[in-house]
C-alpha cells in the first residue's frame, strides 16, 4: 500500500494549486481525480471552455456590427461555423488540462484516476473504471470534490433541450430561442454568447434584479446593457414548471401579481446556482460532518471536525470561485507545513464575464447602510475616458466606497471594458489599507481603462474627478 504525507481527492483549482503547494513544502504528494482529465469543473466544463465561448462569440459580434465602424469591410456575409467554434473550445481545454499534467509531473505528484472514497479517517479506496480498486494511505486529506450544477425540484434535466451550462458549452446547434432560468454569473455569460450568434434570449430569475448578489449599481447597468443588445428580462419570476413538447420547452412562472406567464423556446438553460457534490466521498466512513445544505462543515482553518482531514473549495462554505479555492489549497498546504497563512475573505474578487464585464470586491452600498457605516461614494463613467472612445467600449463606470471619516477604501465596484483585470487594483489597494485618496495619487497611465479607478478615487475625495 502506497504511503503519503498528504491526498487531495479533487483536482479542480482547489485541488491541483493545494497538490502544489504541499510538494513544494517537501510532503510526498498524492491527487485522486474521478474523471480522465485534471482540472475539474473549472478547466473542464466551467471557466475556461465559457470563456473561450464568449471571446469567440465576441469576434463574431464585432465583425457583424462594429469592424464596418473602423473601416473594415468584408465582402458577403460573415457566419458562424458552430462546430468549429466548439473544436477551438475543445483544444483550449485540452491544451490548459495538459498543462496541469505537466505540473503535477514536475512536482513529482502521483495522480490516480478513479473515485476516491474514504475507507477511514487515513485510507483512501479509489475506485476506478476498470481493474481492482487500490487503497492508500495518508497522514492528511484535502477534500476538494468541487461542485455540480444546481437545478429546481420540479425539473428534469435532460441534457438535451432542457440543460445546465455544462451542455450549454457543447451545444450542436444555435437555439432558436433560449430561455435562460437564473439571473446570475453563469446564465448572463452563457445568454450573452448564443444571443451573439443569433439567438433569442429569454431570462427569467426569481430575485428583483440580475447578479442579486452584487452591489445594486451593478445590476442596474448590466441589465440596461444587455437590454440594449436585446436580451429579454422577466424579473421577480418564480418559475412553477419546466415541460418538453419534442423539441419545444415550455416555461411556465408566476409574476409578482401572481399572474401565470408562459414562456415558449427550444432550449431551456437551468442555471440556478451550483450545490456542493460529495457523491462517492463516503465521508461517513472518515467521521467528516456534512452541514444541512450538504457541504462539507470546516473551522476557521478549513479543519473538518476530523483533526487530520481538511476541505476546500466549492465543497465548503463561501463563494463558489475557483480563486477562493486556490487560495484556500494554498493555506491548508501551508498550515500543514507548520506556516500561518491568511484569507481575507471579503477580498476575494467576483467577475462577471459578460461584456461589458462586471467586477467587484469588498463591501456593496446595501451592505454597508444595513450595517450602519458612514461612507462616501466615487463614481466615475467609462465614456469619460479617451481610451474607451477609441475603443468604442463606452458603457459601464468604476464606484468606489470610501468610510466617510477615515476614507478607508471599504468596496470597488465596476462594470465596463477589462473590469476583470482592473479589479486586481482594488483589491491590492485594499490589501494594503489604502485610502481613496491613496488611489488617486497613484499615477495611471494614459489613455488606458484604469484611470476611470483613479478618477473614481478622486471622486470619493473631496468630489473632485478631473474629466468630468
Amino acid at each position: 500500500m502506497s504511503q503519503y504525507d498528504v491526498a487531495i481527492i479533487g483536482s479542480g483549482p482547489g485541488g491541483y494549486v493545494a497538490a502544489i503547494r504541499c510538494a513544494q513544502l517537501g510532503m510526498k504528494t498524492a491527487i485522486i481525480e474521478k474523471y480522465d482529465t485534471l482540472g475539474g469543473t473549472c478547466l473542464n466544463v466551467g471557466c475556461i471552455p465559457s470563456k473561450a465561448l464568449l471571446d469567440s462569440s465576441h469576434h463574431y459580434e464585432d465583425a457583424v456590427k462594429h469592424f464596418e465602424a473602423h473601416g473594415i469591410e468584408i465582402p458577403g456575409d460573415v457566419k458562424v461555423n458552430l462546430e468549429k467554434m466548439i473544436a477551438r473550445k475543445n483544444a483550449v481545454v485540452e491544451q490548459t488540462t495538459k498543462g496541469i499534467d505537466f505540473l503535477m509531473d514536475k512536482n513529482k505528484i502521483d495522480v490516480y484516476h478513479g473515485l476516491g472514497s474514504f475507507k477511514d479517517a487515513t485510507h483512501i479506496e479509489i475506485k476506478k473504471d476498470k481493474g481492482k480498486p487500490e487503497t492508500i494511505e495518508a497522514k492528511y486529506s484535502i477534500i476538494a470534490t468541487g461542485s455540480k450544477p444546481a437545478t429546481l425540484p420540479f425539473i428534469k434535466i435532460d441534457k438535451e433541450r432542457i440543460i445546465t451550462s455544462t451542455e450549454a458549452l457543447s451545444l450542436k446547434e444555435i437555439p432558436k430561442h433560449m430561455i435562460v432560468i437564473g439571473g446570475g454569473v453563469i446564465g448572463l455569460e452563457l445568454g450573452q454568447v448564443y444571443k451573439r450568434l443569433g439567438s433569442e434570449v429569454t431570462v427569467v430569475e426569481f430575485m428583483d434584479r440580475i447578479i442579486p448578489g452584487m452591489d445594486g449599481a451593478l445590476s442596474k447597468e448590466l441589465m440596461k446593457v444587455m437590454k440594449k443588445q436585446k436580451v429579454k428580462f422577466n424579473l421577480s419570476h418564480k418559475v412553477k414548471s419546466v415541460e418538453r413538447n419534442g423539441d419545444e420547452i415550455v416555461v411556465k412562472a408566476d409574476n409578482k401579481k401572481g399572474e401565470e406567464v408562459v414562456f415558449k423556446g427550444d432550449y431551456c438553460l437551468v442555471s440556478v446556482g451550483r450545490r456542493p457534490y460529495t457523491n462517492g466521498l463516503n465521508a461517513d466512513a472518515a467521521g467528516v460532518k456534512l452541514d444541512d445544505r450538504g457541504r462539507v462543515e470546516v473551522n476557521g482553518h478549513l479543519q473538518t471536525n476530523v483533526p487530520n482531514i481538511y476541505a476546500i473549495g466549492d465543497v465548503v462554505r463561501g463563494a463558489m470561485l475557483a480563486h477562493k479555492a486556490e487560495e484556500e489549497g494554498t493555506m491548508v498546504a501551508e498550515l500543514l507545513a507548520g506556516q500561518k497563512p491568511h484569507i481575507d475573505y471579503n477580498l476575494i474578487p467576483g467577475v462577471v464575464y459578460t461584456w461589458p464585464e462586471v467586477a467587484a470586491v469588498g463591501k456593496t452600498e446595501e451592505e454597508l447602510k444595513e450595517a450602519g457605516v458612514e461612507y462616501k461614494v466615487g463614481q466615475f463613467p467609462m465614456r469619460a475616458l479617451g481610451r474607451a472612445r477609441a475603443s468604442m467600449d463606452i458603457d459601464g463606470f468604476v464606484k468606489i466606497l470610501a468610510d466617510k471619516n477615515t476614507d478607508e477604501v471599504l468596496g470597488v465596484h465596476m462594470i465596463g471594458a477589462r473590469c476583470a483585470d482592473l479589479i486586481t487594483e482594488a483589491v491590492t489597494a485594499m490589501e494594503f489599507r489604502a485610502s481613496a485618496e491613496d488611489m488617486a495619487r497613484m499615477s495611471h497611465a494614459h489613455p488606458t481603462y484604469a484611470e476611470a479607478v483613479k478618477e473614481a478615487a478622486l471622486a470619493a475625495t473631496d468630489d473632485r474627478a478631473l474629466h468630468i
